[in-house]
């Protein structure tokens, strides 16, 4: 049995990378100095992955992977903003607006304090809406684990979608 769709929706994302040498590290949108990056098929910007995931789920889109399978060259060292702005379009283009974000970093390095407002400003400015509706926050996994051993970074997301006023009454 079908009921109505929902005009709210929430998705969560993932994603975790490792540490490679090499620096900056792409986080948030940000350049974040250091003598390390996030190794990944693009620029490994975890937090826009995640973001991006809980966005296209939300949506009942896919995933990161369909959008930008890491086989497809044309996604080798691609911008991860830019990919985000992409699946925005097509929840755009499905009926579908970002309501809000909500982002956990789990690191030990780098601190996400001194980046954060320059984060939300690049994340929210990608997703379209006001920097108060993206939020961003470090944690630390206390030493355990490999990301206790500074091995690399995990994100988790959450993401609400409303339904566009201009998508009708079932939407996508």
């Amino acid at each position: 049995m079908s009921g109505p769709a929902l005009a709210l929706r929430v998705g969560v994302g993932y994603d975790s990378h490792r540490f490679a040498p090499g620096g900056p590290l792409m986080l948030g949108g940000v350049a974040v100095p250091g003598d390390v990056h996030l190794h990944g098929h693009s620029d490994g910007d975890a937090i826009a992955h995640a973001v991006t995931d809980a966005l296209l789920g939300a949506a009942a889109l896919g995933d990161i992977g369909a959008m930008f399978a890491d086989t497809d060259p044309v996604n080798r060292g691609r911008d991860s903003i830019g990919m985000l702005a992409l699946a925005v379009a097509r929840l755009r283009d499905a009926g579908w607006v970002v309501g809000q974000v909500d982002v956990v970093v789990v690191a030990e390095a780098p601190k996400i304090a001194p980046y954060r407002d320059a984060m939300r400003a690049r994340i929210a400015a990608a997703l379209g809406v006001d920097v108060s509706c993206a939020s961003i926050k470090g944690k630390t996994n206390e030493g355990m684990g490999w990301i206790g051993r500074g091995e690399g970074i995990a994100c988790m997301a959450t993401a609400t979608v409303v339904r566009s006023v201009d998508a009708g009454p079932t939407g996508q």
